[in-house]
């Protein structure tokens, strides 16, 4: 099988130590930022000081020897290490590519308690490797674990996070490309907005859920109880964990809904044409932005673009402009059109829906005129939509 038939997914599940084992894993996180910091500060003075960029080479120098004086850092697995001090390399290399493009380049920072959150083991069946039902890392035991759904294909990296005082494992693993699905012989145009998430060009929409605005009441106590607590306290760190657990289940609602939602999409349209919103720009609007957030249109655009890649299906992004003000059935524009105008009428004779007469619009950029309701042959939806712009 070649590479090009082979695509890399991550598994993730939950871990449940028990507290010798959670230990552990403490140790191992702080070890493994200590040493991230440690290789930041000293490719940063010999820089400073000598003139001189510290390789990568000399980086997984000073990891071994790290691990080699401090007794405690012997915990953490030899790979884990250099998988630590990779990352400070990666983080230059990053820092010197938006240097010379031209953009914020961010110098690499050191890594609070609060901001350094994983290590890696880079090799599966070395350092990690699953054992019977449980997960059996180095220096840190058998692990029980939740299986709530089997890993597929090749396992290559495991990682572990800490997160919102919970622990998880994420699996890499090489999987075969899945086979195309059959074709349904249906396009469609798809119109983003606030009030209603999705409106298709067949004149469905998709409400939003709005997950945030709905636990607004409840994060605003968990958050005024949060700032009342005591710096360095106890009731400080349980306030702050109960914070964070509610934000990820905000979180994990919406991708729970958006994953449903992009797969059902992808499995009854053989063509997708959606609008290539520039999401940083629009939420520079206070008005809006809060709501936009919530959507996730970011998140929802990049779950069907890999899932329509994956399924053969082909998804097309047109430009934004004008879709909402142009008439879809004559092409006039509608002079002093606001936001606030749900309902468009024209002289033509058409009456309808904004956000349905854009989604028409937005099917017709993409290379196909319709009023409603789409049924061509796959053929004929490849020649309109030509190939997929991913």
């Amino acid at each position: 099988m070649s590479d090009s038939n082979i695509t890399v997914r991550v598994f993730k599940y939950r871990l449940y130590p028990r507290k010798s084992q959670e230990r552990n894993l403490f140790h191992v996180l702080t070890s493994a930022r200590n040493l991230y910091n440690m290789a930041l500060a000293e490719r940063k003075h010999a820089y400073q000081v000598e003139g001189r960029t510290l390789k990568l080479a000399d980086l997984e120098q000073l990891a071994k020897r790290y691990r080699a004086t401090f007794p405690y850092a012997q915990q953490m697995f030899s790979q884990t290490a250099q998988s630590v001090v990779k990352q400070v390399d990666l983080a230059y290399q990053a820092f010197f590519r938006r240097l010379k493009a031209g953009q914020t380049p961010g110098y690499p920072r050191f890594k609070s308690h609060t901001r350094f959150n994983s290590f890696e083991f880079k090799q599966y069946g070395t350092g990690a490797k699953i054992d019977g039902r449980r997960l059996k890392l180095y220096g840190i035991g058998r692990v029980p674990i939740r299986w709530h759904r089997p890993v597929e294909g090749t396992i290559k990296t495991v990682r572990i996070i800490r997160k919102a005082g919970r622990w998880y494992a994420c699996f890499a693993c090489e999987v075969p490309e899945c086979k195309p699905l059959e074709p349904t012989g249906r396009l469609v145009g798809l119109d983003m907005g606030v009030s209603a998430l999705l409106t298709t060009s067949e004149g469905e929409k998709i409400a939003n859920p709005n997950y945030y605005r709905a636990a607004q009441v409840k994060l605003r106590v968990l958050q005024r109880r949060l700032s009342r607590a005591k710096r360095g306290s106890n009731k400080r760190r349980k306030a702050l964990r109960t914070v964070q657990r509610q934000q990820e289940h905000v979180a994990n609602q919406r991708r729970d809904f958006l994953h449903k939602l992009s797969t059902g999409l992808v499995q009854s349209f053989d063509g997708i044409a959606l609008e290539q919103l520039c999401v940083r720009n629009m939420v520079r609007n206070h008005h809006l932005s809060k709501s936009i957030l919530d959507s996730a249109w970011s998140i929802f655009k990049d779950m069907l673009t890999y899932k329509a890649e994956s399924a053969g299906r082909q998804l097309v992004f047109v430009n934004p402009a004008y879709t909402s003000k142009t008439c879809s059935n004559c092409g006039q524009m509608f002079e002093g059109m606001t936001l606030a105008t749900r309902w468009v009428s024209c002289a033509c004779g058409l009456s309808l829906d904004r956000d349905h007469n854009a989604a028409i619009n937005i099917l017709a950029k993409a290379g196909r005129d319709t009023s409603a309701n789409v049924n061509v042959e796959r053929s004929e939806a490849h020649a309109l939509f030509g190939s997929p712009r991913l």
